[in-house]
């Protein structure tokens, strides 16, 4: 199994247990915490595609961009012909990296 794919994993993981802590803790209705259930269950390739490309962004403002690209990788597996964007960031980041080695 390729790393990217394990922390992934590892990090679906912990925000899951971390939430079901939350969800005791923090007074919540019996209908927030059913949306949550659909929300943690949900497993569509193109709302998980939007979360990776998400993860990017953040990677990119914060000038790591070699995680920024494997984030944009990633979403444009499971989503490739709605994500022109992540292809525009990657360009992006190619473009910069490039020039700063000059």
């Amino acid at each position: 199994m390729p790393r990217s794919r394990i922390n992934g994993n590892f990090i679906d993981k912990t925000f899951s247990i971390v939430a079901n802590i939350l969800l005791g803790i923090i007074p919540t209705t019996s209908g927030e915490k059913k949306a949550f259930t659909y929300y943690r269950d949900e497993k569509d390739p193109y709302d998980r595609s939007f979360i990776l490309y998400n993860i990017g962004l953040i990677h990119t403002s914060n000038g790591e961009h070699t995680k920024a690209l494997e984030y944009y990788f990633r979403a444009l597996e499971r989503n490739p012909p709605f994500l022109p964007q992540a292809f525009n960031n990657m360009a992006v980041i190619c473009h910069y990296v490039r020039l700063s080695l000059l």
